[in-house]
């Protein structure tokens, strides 16, 4: 056989088996392989929390992770079809961890503020806290010494409550900042001073320190009125995770559970 004759016939049925293929298809109807459709969806969720930070989350007697904010999470899981591990973390290195990607997000009574906004996404606010100032009973220590800078205040590392403190009284001269101490790794630590004697009081979210203070020769002073909102602290680039978390809060919001656990950690 001639062989431009035989190079056209190969040709040809070449063309003939590209064609074939192309109309089988793939048993979803696509003309992509089977193997390359994947439905987008969330399976397991790395939940990053402060393990001392009762009544929204801690760590109980029995190493297991409660809480207002674990058992929210909780629930949005279960409702949406993901797995949680829940994942205690310092304070302090919790958004370079979900920077990082050590954890998938925060959600542990974490504040919007437009610094951590410029670094992470959060959910739409589920709770809006205060200040609460604690000190010890008997203490002279007014919340007027408080607000005029004559106390020595001790708080957690990196919460709202260093930020208000430094913003509102160090920074515009009325605390000296040796006044403030912010070096404790927990609220637990800050307690323990003010017990020991080393601070005159201690601030930090109310239902913390009213949970904090619970059985100790401590009283609470009063609330600072600063009407934070608590989100969701989630990466950027998470954009499904985000639109999953909004949908379950909105959805959690409007149940009855959310009332059983309002009411089950005395938050209302």
């Amino acid at each position: 056989m001639d062989k431009r004759i035989l190079a056209v016939l190969v040709f040809i049925t070449a063309l003939f088996a590209v064609a074939f293929a192309g109309c089988t298809g793939t048993e979803n109807g696509s003309d992509q392989p089977v193997d390359v459709i994947v439905e987008e969806k969330i399976v397991s969720v790395v939940v990053g929390i402060d393990g001392e930070y009762p009544p929204y989350s801690f760590i109980d007697s029995d190493g297991n992770a409660q809480g207002f904010d674990v058992d929210s999470v909780k629930w949005i899981a279960d409702k949406k079809g993901f797995e949680v591990e829940i994942k205690p973390m310092a304070w302090d290195s919790i958004i370079p961890s979900l920077i990082a990607g050590k954890i998938d997000m925060v959600y542990s009574g974490m504040t919007i503020t437009p610094d951590r906004l410029e670094k992470v996404n959060f959910s739409k606010p589920y709770w809006i806290a205060n200040q609460g100032v604690a000190v010890k009973k008997g203490s002279e220590i007014t919340l007027d010494d408080i607000k005029s800078g004559k106390a020595v205040i001790g708080t957690q590392a990196g919460c709202t409550a260093a930020e208000w403190i430094s913003e509102y009284l160090v920074d515009t001269g009325i605390m000296p900042e040796e006044n403030l101490k912010q070096s404790y790794s927990s609220i637990a630590l800050a307690i323990t001073d003010l017990e020991n004697g080393r601070v005159d009081a201690v601030m930090y979210d109310t239902p913390v320190i009213i949970e904090s203070i619970k059985g100790k020769d401590l009283e609470k002073l009063g609330t600072i009125e600063t009407n934070e909102e608590y989100g969701v602290a989630i990466r950027k680039t998470d954009v499904l995770l985000l639109e999953t978390m909004n949908e379950g809060i909105d959805e959690l919001m409007a149940d009855p559970y959310w009332q059983e656990l309002i009411d089950k950690y005395d938050l209302a």
